[in-house]
């Protein structure tokens, strides 16, 4: 399971929640503490450069909020961010700089790391979103497992408890969710890989992997 330690699928230079991610082995680890970690920073931030809205939420001046947008706390919204109409921000979120929040979508206990884009008719659920992680339209990370117990993690080097009945996906850097794809409890997707349209995403995805359903995992071809 080398590949899902937070080594290997982050630049954590690309995140505000680096100091969180920093002294753990999985990142599935950092979701019990998004909630305090943002209530223990935000008083620091700069207020040069963030704004307090309301109880534990520090937008930052330059992002770009919609008044229709709903947001609630623990949340930092970063520089250059935009959340667009209609986004529900539930709280325990970390949105990072230049990230797009679309129409509709929903955040609850996650990180996104800078430049993450999930700007339609998403949900993001006690996950984690690399640096430029993309998920198209539609595309979710289901979270609970539909009979209710602890979450596994699953990859062909065996199988890791997590102790978790919250978790919805892992994402590396770099990585592209295809339209209407649902990523299950669990699930960890390597850096730079891409999953196609419609797909459904359970365990352990390799790095510069193209996934299109679990028999067929292609890897991506070296650039020359």
């Amino acid at each position: 399971m080398e590949q899902c330690k937070v080594k290997n699928m982050y630049d954590l230079n690309e995140t505000i929640a680096a100091e969180l991610l920093e002294g753990i082995e999985y990142p599935w680890e950092a979701l019990k503490g998004i909630s305090n970690f943002i209530k223990q920073m935000g008083p620091s931030l700069n207020p040069d450069i963030y704004e307090k809205k309301g109880e534990d939420i520090w937008v930052a001046k330059s992002a770009k909020v919609a008044p229709t947008a709903f947001l609630n706390g623990p949340l930092i919204i970063d520089e250059e961010a935009e959340i667009r109409h209609c986004a529900f921000i539930r709280g325990s979120a970390i949105v990072g700089k230049g990230c797009v929040v679309g129409n509709s979508t929903e955040l609850k206990n996650v990180i996104l790391f800078n430049s993450v884009q999930v700007p339609h008719y998403n949900y993001v659920g006690d996950s984690i979103l690399g640096y430029k992680s993309h998920m198209g339209a539609g595309s979710i990370t289901s979270n609970v497992k539909a009979d209710k117990t602890l979450v596994v993690v699953k990859g062909n080097e065996g199988q890791i408890e997590t102790g978790l009945k919250k978790f919805g996906a892992m994402l590396g850097d770099y990585v592209e969710v295809g339209c209407n794809s649902v990523l299950n409890p669990g699930s960890v997707i390597g850096k730079h890989t891409n999953i196609y349209p419609l797909s459904m995403v359970r365990g352990v995805v390799l790095e510069n992997s193209i996934y299109k359903n679990k028999n067929e995992i292609a890897a991506k071809k070296a650039e020359v």
